[in-house]
């Protein structure tokens, strides 16, 4: 991936393969997401489209690496802050993928006028993630004890983390 160029574009009809391909390891993993980690491909992709807001995908080299959404995180008086997910495919991680889209959905917010980014649900196992959010300005200020249970059963903590933009 070094000397790759990462192209950051709006997610389009005929992307659904690609963006399955990054989303399916990371929802079988358990791990990070709320879907169930035997969801369908139609079970996940029909939650992943979000019609309030707006899916991006990135790639190297043609090939979709990462796959992620901005959308308000409220309506009406809270409907200035906005809210994200984000995923990387696992062999694109380390590699500043998710720091690039994550800048860029910080950036995409701003001009789209929200105040402040909210992410409501940060698995607390999620280490990387987590060094990665408070890298960019996140601010853990919440936590919710047993909110996410992992594939194998056992529950942890998820973060609510925060920035002004």
């Amino acid at each position: 991936m070094p000397g790759s160029r990462l192209n950051i574009r709006p997610q389009a009809p005929g992307d659904d393969d690609g963006v399955w391909a990054v989303l399916e390891p990371v929802v079988r993993s358990g791990e990070s997401f709320v879907n169930e980690p035997d969801a369908t491909r139609e079970e996940v992709l029909a939650t992943w489209l979000v019609a309030d807001g707006w899916n991006f995908v990135a790639e190297l080299d043609g090939r979709i690496v990462a796959a992620f959404y901005v959308k308000a995180n409220g309506t009406g008086l809270s409907g200035h802050i906005a809210n994200a997910s984000f995923a990387v495919d696992p062999a694109a991680r380390g590699h500043g993928v998710g720091r690039a889209i994550g800048e860029f959905a910080i950036g995409e917010a701003k001009r789209r006028g929200f105040r402040d980014m909210q992410f409501n649900a940060v698995v607390s196992t999620n280490e990387g993630a987590i060094a990665l959010w408070r890298s960019l300005g996140f601010e853990e200020v919440g936590r919710i004890p047993g909110a996410f249970r992992l594939r194998g059963g056992d529950y942890v903590d998820t973060l609510v983390m925060h920035r002004r933009l």
